[in-house]
Parts: C-alpha cells; structure tokens; sequence
C-alpha cells in the first residue's frame, strides 16, 4: 500500500478524528488556533483508492529571520502505528513538509511502550532500590512498541531531548497516569482509590465542599488560582488571554470539548481545573489549588468529581497527563506521582517525541538557538 500526503480542510480532519475512539486533543484542528505563534496545517494521508487513511495536525514555527519551520505533530499523527510499513507512512510526509519549507519535523507517536498498575507504582515507591519507573517490573508491556521504535531508528529518527519552556522545545509527556474507566461501575472506581484518597474524598463530602461546572466568566477565578499555584511551584504560568483563547477556540469546534470545574467551600473557590474530551478519551488538563483549608480537601474533591463525570458521560479512559518517572524519596516531583497515582490509575509510558532533520544545518542551528536562550 501506498500513500498521498496532502492538506485536507479542518472539516474532513476533524471528521476522521472524532469517528475513532482516542485521539489526542493536540491533534483535532482547533488545538492549531489554541497556538497563534505556529501556524497550523491539517494533513491527510490518501489510500490507491482516494480515501482518507491518516490524518495530523502539523504546527509550524519559523526559525528566527528565516522563511524555514520546525514541524511539530504534538501526539500525533493519527495513522497506523501497527503496520510493519511505517516508512510507506512517515516517507511521503517527510517529502511534504520538506516541499513546504520545514527543515526538521518533530513528533509523538501515540504508542504505549510499558504500563505500571497503581499497585506495582506503589511497590515501587516503597522500595529503597528503585529510583526510577524502570527499576520497577512494569505490569504490561506492549509488544509492538519496540519494533515501531526500532523502524523509526532505522528510517532515521531519532528520540528528543526533553521538552521545555521555549516554543520549539514544546515536549509533551512520555509518562502519564490514566485510570481505565471501561467496564466499571462508580462503587468499582471509589474501591480502586487507595486508602488515602477514600478517606479524602470522604473528608470533602462532610466539610460540605462543592464541585460545580464553570463558564467563561470564571476563567479570571481559576486563573488567579493558577497564579497562586505557579508562585508555589515554582513555574511559569500562562496568562488568561491562553485560556480565554483555549476556551473559545476548542468549544467553537465542540460544546463538550472543554470544562471547567470549581471547588467551593463557604463562599470560596479553593481549587479549579480544566477538563478535555476527545471521543472516549478525558484528560485533566491544568489544575489549580490555593494553600488556605487544604484539609477540606478541594482537589481530591474536584479529580473524584471530573472522573465521576468522565465516567458518566461513557469515557473509556480518565487521563490525568504527566508525570515524571521518578521514585526518590528526595525529588519534589514524587508528590505528584504519589497523588495522581493515588486515584488508583496505571502509570503508562509512550514511545516519546522523536526528531527528523531534513536539513542538518538548520537543524544544528536550532540547537544552537536553543542553547543559548
């Protein structure tokens, strides 16, 4: 089999992406106007027949005084990461994005390597040898991973460095916690969260808070919120123009696309987060919290509640996004393991962002670009 690669209209990209059960939200068309500073381009991938097989959502980023981009497929693209041809797909994308100007062409493909349970994470934590998820015997692995990553090294790619702040270094998570909601009932969920997030979430419902669905006109709230975390954490946050952006670009595309959620307590909003839906796939996407009466709770409050609904409204998969692979006891990051784990999900590792420089020299001068911001 052979493939096209051409620009197709967001309505047929869109179409493709919302007829299959999971694709990531950064790859249905309105995540392109979530980004003003890439320029968005929809990719479809023909069959001999004329049909359309694959699709991507390509952001593109000029390099500084040049008319040359940096291709990101950010999770994606949506094609068949399965077939034993993979170069009959990647090759005639590499030949577009080549045509059209990029000089090196970097993306996620959506395909799980090694899954830990809640359980083995647990375990994992727990022992004194284990710093790192690798250390730990994963529950499942997926056998087709290795073999996709082998093709890719084969073809040329090759894995990239960590994601960070900047615009071209745009990584997205290679490990993320998901709690599998298929085939469960809401008692089975509540009995798969550890002991002490029963408990909280138990203390929540007596100290009376309440977790409601916000619009638009609450985004200002869960932004200061937002502010408060970034100060407390250490990171720099987004400014509410994003959001405000985030919010109409991805509810003008669907209504259900994008929620907000607050958790009030005697009059005020303790924790805020957004929520996302593609298909059968939720995520939790930024969350919120200010550090006054954390003992009610609000944030167990308010992840029970969006995975309640995530449930409810027939999603397959509860995603709570990244988390790093640590288990030491000395990095402030295993907090966040130990919470999002705490829901009872199973840490998933993908295959990670990989990298193609279709001009070696440019592509050697981003790097250098990089290095020196």
């Amino acid at each position: 089999m052979s493939y096209r690669v051409e620009a197709i209209t967001r309505e047929e990209h869109l179409a493709f992406a919302t007829a299959r059960p999971s694709v990531s939200h950064m790859q249905v068309p309105s995540w392109g106007d979530v980004k003003p500073d890439w320029r968005a381009l929809s990719l479809g991938w023909l069959d001999e027949e004329g049909r359309l097989a694959g699709a991507g959502l390509v952001l593109l980023r000029p390099l500084p005084k040049l008319r040359r981009y940096l291709a990101y497929l950010p999770e994606g693209p949506v094609i068949d990461w399965t077939a034993a041809g993979l170069e009959q797909w990647l090759r005639p994308m590499l030949a577009y994005l080549r045509q059209h100007g990029a000089f090196s062409v970097r993306m996620g493909p959506p395909v799980v390597a090694r899954r830990w349970s809640a359980e083995a994470v647990k375990a994992g934590i727990a022992d004194p040898g284990a710093r790192r998820l690798r250390d730990v015997a994963p529950t499942s692995r997926e056998p087709q991973a290795a073999g996709v990553a082998d093709r890719l090294r084969r073809m040329g790619w090759r894995r990239s460095g960590p994601g960070g702040r900047d615009g071209f270094a745009a990584g997205q998570p290679r490990h993320v916690v998901q709690v599998p909601l298929a085939g469960r009932t809401r008692d089975e969920l509540r009995q798969g969260l550890s002991g002490q997030w029963r408990r909280n979430v138990g203390k929540a419902e007596k100290a009376g808070v309440k977790v409601v669905q916000g619009g638009y006109e609450d985004l200002p709230v869960f932004h200061g919120l937002y502010a408060e975390t970034a100060e407390r954490d250490r990171f720099v946050p987004r400014p509410l123009p994003y959001f405000q952006r985030m919010w109409t670009a991805l509810r003008a595309e669907d209504a259900g696309r994008i929620r907000l959620y607050l958790a009030h307590h005697d009059g005020e909003v303790l924790a805020a987060a957004t929520m996302l839906t593609v298909g059968e796939h939720v995520w939790y996407s930024y969350g919120a919290s200010t550090a006054r009466r954390r003992e009610v709770r609000p944030s167990n409050a308010l992840q029970w509640r969006m995975m309640c609904d995530a449930h409810e409204g027939g999603a397959a998969v509860y995603d709570l996004r990244g988390i790093t692979d640590t288990l030491a006891d000395d990095d402030p990051l295993l907090g966040l393991l130990r919470f999002k784990a705490g829901t009872g999900g199973e840490a998933v590792e993908h295959l990670g962002e990989w990298e193609y420089p279709l001009n070696r020299v440019l592509h050697g001068a981003l790097g250098l670009y990089l290095s020196r911001r």
